[in-house]
């Protein structure tokens, strides 16, 4: 079952709501778990800059008719093997997981990240562990490069699969 449409809007001060509902052990166990609150109110923070830094973007995740928000999906710039690329992750709460949402919010932020025209590279690095990341990467077109010990959050390090998408394709 699919919902209907779905839209991703820019991250705004409102989206610390679902930012919070998002940081829960289930949603986050592929990730070195949850966040506290003041690491939070930083994402948070990171994530409004991220557009006037020119760094990335975050989006929030919402059901077209109702606007209702239903995850978050974005990118970011980070040098990965001594080149700058973009790095991407998603999140969809429990209740509206296993719809498509994650492959087709996923979709629509590496085409806004390929509009940017500023590097070549999108990779996603979902854990070994995370079987749906894993098939969303697979699903919308990436290019499996292999594993990698990758490190997130910072200063603990994962096993996760590297996968990246030609952005000038």
């Amino acid at each position: 079952m699919t919902p209907a449409g779905l839209i991703i809007e820019p991250w705004t001060n409102e989206d610390l709501g679902l930012l919070r509902r998002i940081n829960t052990p289930a949603m986050k166990k592929h990730v070195g778990g949850p966040e506290t609150e003041s690491q939070l109110l930083v994402r948070h923070a990171r994530y409004l800059r991220f557009p006037t830094e020119g760094l990335g973007r975050m989006f929030s995740i919402r059901l077209e008719d109702t606007g209702e928000p239903v995850g978050s999906v974005g990118y970011a710039e980070r040098v990965w093997q001594d080149e700058p690329v973009f790095e991407m992750g998603w999140n969809v709460l429990p209740e509206y997981q296993g719809r498509g949402i994650a492959g087709r919010a996923a979709s629509a932020a590496a085409a806004h990240a390929a509009d940017t025209g500023r590097l070549r590279w999108l990779h996603a690095f979902p854990s070994v562990d995370n079987a749906p990341s894993n098939a969303v990467c697979r699903r919308i077109g990436f290019e499996l490069v292999g594993e990698c010990d990758f490190e997130f959050p910072p200063g603990r390090f994962m096993r996760s699969n590297d996968w990246r998408l030609d952005l000038t394709r």
